[in-house]
């Protein structure tokens, strides 16, 4: 197990920003960088034991500074969408960044996603990782309250990429944090039609045409949103244009960290299980890509190039009190923890 530090490129405002290599023993190797707190590489094997890169994004940190799809960030205060970029808390209405229409996405126009992170190299016989640090500040993207925030990635030799969040605030706020990282088991030779996906969800939460919550939850028995028994993310996602954009409440108990997904990748063997203590997961199959951007090594990233997982609270649950609550309080403590585990093949 090992980390190694590097300059990555020089940010706007001056300061360096740095990339963390951290490999363990296996040939898995994950690469973060301090702005947006990044996941830039991911190498894991194939069948033959060729390590592959299995997540989009750039080769240089002027790629990140540019206008993309959240590729690998952290997102935050609150990831999804949030109905008008509007809340209430203690009947104070909050008027968040309106970035998505009239909405609010992934925390607002400078999200956490951007944020310049302070690191920490953590490292033991059994597993090794950075710490990030952040503070966003009262009235942050119009979030009340200082917020304190830290973001674990660990990789041990179980094949795991751990990722662990914390927060605590002075004022009662809204946080719900993820990772937004875009998946490809093929190491991004070719769209993910082919990838199989099982996904132990009953039911997703129904969505207005702006991707809003409409407070129904659909079974999925029947639909095109059933992956609870294993199958191709292509087979079904042409009766659903653009493709899967959609929250899918995990069958677990509250809090419960639980083995809810599994991605196959048939023809180079790789294999991606996810954990999480989360209530949902957003399962979002690169819509938009149209080719336009340029990414790693001179690829094209074209629509359904790629799949998220976004393990996180429900969508627009600041205005929905019959979801799970996202709201933290002073003196309490948002914790979260999501696995990406690599089975050897």
């Amino acid at each position: 197990m090992k980390v190694i530090k590097s300059k990555f490129g020089r940010h706007p405002n001056g300061q360096d920003v740095y990339s963390f290599n951290i490999e363990n023993d296996n040939g898995i190797n994950v690469r973060i960088i301090t702005f947006g707190g990044i996941i830039t590489h991911l190498f894991t094997p194939d069948r033959n034991g060729i390590p592959g890169d299995i997540v989009t994004g750039f080769d240089t940190l002027e790629g990140y500074l540019g206008v993309h799809p959240y590729f690998g960030t952290i997102t935050g205060r609150c990831a999804n969408r949030i109905s008008n970029g509007k809340f209430t808390i203690d009947g104070i209405e909050y008027t968040l960044a309106q970035n998505a229409g009239k909405n609010h996405l992934h925390g607002g126009i400078t999200g956490f996603d951007k944020k310049l992170w302070t690191p920490s190299i953590y490292q033991s016989p059994v597993e090794a990782g950075i710490v990030l640090a952040a503070e966003s500040p009262d009235m942050d993207e119009g979030y009340p309250g200082n917020l304190l925030v830290e973001v674990q990635y660990i990789l041990n030799n179980q094949n795991e990429l751990i990722i662990k969040y914390k927060a605590e605030t002075d004022k009662p706020t809204f946080v719900n944090l993820t990772n937004h990282s875009y998946f490809n088991l093929s190491a991004c030779k070719k769209e993910i039609y082919d990838h199989i996906l099982w996904l132990d969800a009953d039911y997703i939460t129904e969505v207005s045409s702006d991707s809003i919550p409409t407070g129904k939850f659909i079974h999925v028995e029947g639909t095109v949103f059933d992956f609870r028994k294993p199958k191709s993310v292509g087979n079904d996602i042409a009766l659903i244009p653009p493709g899967y954009d959609h929250n899918y409440v995990i069958n677990k108990d509250e809090n419960e960290l639980r083995l809810f997904s599994r991605l196959e990748h048939p023809e180079s063997g790789r294999i991606m299980e996810t954990l999480t203590t989360e209530p949902g997961v957003q399962l979002y199959t690169s819509n938009y890509l149209d080719g336009s951007i340029q990414g790693k090594q001179g690829i094209k990233y074209k629509k359904h190039f790629a799949i998220c997982l976004e393990t996180q609270h429900y969508p627009d649950t600041p205005n929905r009190p019959e979801f799970p609550s996202t709201l933290l309080l002073p003196r309490k403590f948002y914790n979260q923890t999501t696995i990406y585990r690599f089975p050897k093949i």
